[in-house]
């Protein structure tokens, strides 16, 4: 059956341009059972082609299925991908450099989420700049993909650059019987909860920088939203120094944020650099979180990240901003899932479902 499906074409260079092109491509060509090919692999960017990070997805994907691929090397900038089963399992993976853990987990996530119960042990970046930290894609992204799937995430040791060594245990298992339940995020909360983590490594807590993250991000939140904030201080040993810090906001149309089953979430995280005061890190992921909270019901990070989603159940989602990464995110999709997205001033949404 596959070898007599079309083979899906995907210029590789199309807006954006990124390696996000290849990680949605590999998660619906497992999911639709269709194969695809992708050439100017990052041609965009500064050094194209594939990178540690994708080369490492794609082999997981392998790994977990019996799937095959062509022209899989460091700088490819085209490869041929033939998707199998997806028999999920346990394995580990080690990227053996800071490579970012959650854009690994981009490619694989949605197959773990909705076909086979899975169980990943992944080495490399919790925390590393142009991708999303670990608490963010734990806390944000996936707290709408635990509406189709039971999902454990627990982060073993931190990873900041240039050493990585940040381990993450994933368990996933689809919950099928909800599967088709649509993802309508279009309305704009009353109320919000705000939750975040400072971190940093243990030679920095001489310093305070972790607290001195939290504190500047908590008086702006409480001098903007009236808002008083939860943030944890953590400091962890780690292969390299580095610190961070993530903010996540629960919004709700009451009071009631036991469970936040009803509401939506929205997020925002900044990481520390050395010639960067820890206030600043902390003002900077605070003063992102109010702009977003004020003008969108989801950050306009997050809307590329859930296009994928929208289009396999259906639904809607409203963003601040729609970016080049959440149109290419849409161009990629369409390829897989018959067009079934489209973009209308700020909203995007499956044709397939009635927005009231």
């Amino acid at each position: 059956m596959i070898g007599l499906t079309k083979m899906i074409s995907i210029d590789g260079s199309y807006l954006e341009g990124g390696g996000q092109m290849l990680r949605t491509a590999l998660a619906l060509s497992i999911i639709t059972k269709k194969p695809f090919e992708i050439f100017n692999i990052r041609s965009n960017r500064p050094n194209p082609g594939l990178k540690n990070q994708h080369l490492h997805s794609i082999k997981a994907i392998m790994r977990l299925s019996n799937s095959k691929a062509e022209s899989v090397f460091l700088g490819s900038d085209r490869i041929k991908f033939f998707p199998g089963e997806f028999n999920g399992g346990n394995i580990e993976i080690d990227m053996k450099t800071a490579a970012s853990i959650t854009l690994l987990l981009q490619s694989l996530i949605i197959p773990m989420a909705f076909l086979k119960k899975t169980k990943l042990r992944i080495i490399g970046g919790t925390d590393v700049k142009w991708s999303p930290t670990i608490e963010y894609f734990n806390n944000v992204f996936l707290y709408y993909l635990r509406k189709y799937a039971e999902i454990s995430v627990k982060v073993l040791r931190r990873g900041y650059y240039p050493k990585g060594g940040g381990i993450v245990e994933i368990i996933v298992k689809p919950n099928n019987k909800n599967k088709k339940q649509p993802l309508l995020l279009v309305e704009k909360p009353s109320n919000y909860d705000i939750l975040g983590v400072s971190h940093a490594s243990k030679n920095l807590g001489e310093r305070m920088v972790a607290e001195r993250q939290a504190n500047r991000a908590a008086m702006i939140i409480k001098e903007k939203l009236g808002v008083k904030p939860t943030i944890n201080v953590e400091y962890s040993d780690t292969l390299s120094s580095g610190s961070g810090i993530c903010l996540w906001a629960y919004g709700s149309s009451d009071n009631d944020f036991s469970e936040h089953s009803e509401g939506v979430v929205l997020g925002s995280d900044s990481l520390g650099e050395q010639s960067i005061k820890a206030e600043t890190v902390g003002e900077r992921a605070a003063l992102n979180l109010v702009k977003n909270i004020r003008e969108g019901v989801v950050d306009e990070l997050l809307a590329d990240q859930l296009t994928p989603l929208i289009g396999l159940v259906g639904g809607a989602l409203k963003t601040s901003k729609i970016t080049n990464h959440t149109r290419t995110n849409v161009y990629v999709t369409n390829l897989f899932l018959n067009n079934t997205l489209r973009i209308e001033n700020n909203i995007v949404k499956n044709i397939n479902t009635e927005i009231l």
